[in-house]
């Protein structure tokens, strides 16, 4: 993976991200609250390899105190994915792993553990 980035539209790629959600079990994301699901083009300066992003507080990092709060964020980068991706098959998978990942970190799944799981 990781020749020439391949080519494709910021509506084709949502579209990719929506069917990647169709895809996670219906009683999972019955579980996620206060949580959005946004495509950006290019991740924070300085993390060009940054392929997704999940901001705010994982379920289980929530208390009784959790309330009024902004929802969480989970970000799927378009360029960074496209640019490690040879066709668009491989831009499905890509897409199916880092949301499904993303969701992980949501429901307080680390790194560590998402990689032993075969999902990092």
């Amino acid at each position: 993976m990781g020749g020439v980035p391949v080519e494709m539209t910021r509506e084709r790629f949502e579209e990719l991200v929506g069917d990647a959600l169709d895809e996670v079990p219906e009683e999972l994301l019955g579980l996620m609250s206060n949580v959005v699901i946004l495509v950006e083009d290019d991740p924070p300066p300085g993390e060009p390899d940054l392929l997704g992003l999940y901001e705010g507080h994982a379920l289980t990092d929530r208390g009784w105190d959790y309330s009024g709060v902004l929802p969480d964020r989970i970000l799927i980068y378009r360029r960074p994915i496209l640019r490690i991706c040879d066709n668009d098959e491989d831009v499905v998978d890509e897409v199916a792993v880092t949301v499904v990942h993303e969701i992980a970190h949501h429901f307080g799944i680390d790194d560590a553990r998402l990689h032993a799981l075969g999902w990092g």
